[in-house]
């Protein structure tokens, strides 16, 4: 924080803040960018600055698609799609920080990245496509979206929730008629931010960054992203230092 607008009085000037900036303001990919206040939490002080640019569109995400949408329970089940991308590197951790058991989806290339040491908490990879019926899940968070998520509606048990971020989740194809579908798209959220730093603080949530470019070259990075293989986040580096 190195200014307050008119009113406002936290946080601090000087403060180690962070947290996703609205959709509908420009400016994100810049070196100073005005926004509210009231969105903003404190950076937790375990990871650097590059690691914990990586926390807010994503894990909010997340945070917002179980809590929120999915309210899983302890000792539930959920199954996350691209377990090695931005938002399920972080949903695996975060549904198993919940107390919810948690299976993910990955290449066979991404296996060690997903089933690695990096993951804390209690979660298991699947290598074999998801193809049901199977009923077994609580919760599907869906980031792949088109076949996956049609598929994904014959492993819900009874009741099951079916959260899509790529696409809205279609009801019709579902064979339990109390499934439910969900999309939504994230949004700033403080109380979320703090419950996901207090995760990182506490050791049991690790941001993972595929790569940092430098600002220059934003441009380039957005465009890989419809191309490129990643594992994690990438992060655009605005100043040096």
């Amino acid at each position: 924080m190195v200014e307050h607008g008119a009113g406002a009085t936290a946080p601090a000037l000087g403060a180690e803040v962070y947290g996703l900036i609205p959709f509908l303001r420009d400016g994100a990919a810049a070196e100073y960018v005005g926004v509210p206040a009231g969105i903003l939490a404190a950076k937790p002080a375990r990871p650097d600055h590059r690691s914990a640019a990586a926390v807010p569109p994503a894990a909010l995400t997340v945070w917002q698609a179980l809590v929120d949408h999915a309210h899983p329970e302890p000792s539930r089940h959920a199954l996350v799609h691209g377990g090695a991308g931005g938002v399920g590197s972080f949903a695996v951790q975060i549904a198993t920080a919940l107390g919810t058991r948690a299976t993910a989806t990955a290449s066979a290339r991404d296996a060690q990245f997903v089933a690695g040491p990096r993951r804390p908490g209690r979660h298991r990879l699947r290598r074999r496509p998801v193809r049901g019926p199977g009923g077994r899940m609580d919760v599907v968070l869906d980031t792949v979206g088109g076949d996956t998520q049609t598929r994904s509606w014959a492993v819900l048990r009874p009741g099951g929730v079916l959260v899509g971020i790529v696409a809205p989740p279609d009801p019709s194809t579902a064979r339990d008629p109390a499934a439910r579908g969900v999309f939504f798209v994230v949004e700033p959220d403080r109380d979320g931010l703090d419950a996901v730093s207090e995760l990182i603080a506490s050791g049991r949530l690790l941001p993972q960054v595929d790569r940092v470019v430098p600002l220059a070259q934003t441009r380039a990075a957005y465009e890989a992203l419809e191309k490129e293989h990643r594992r994690g986040k990438v992060v655009i580096q605005v100043a040096d230092g």
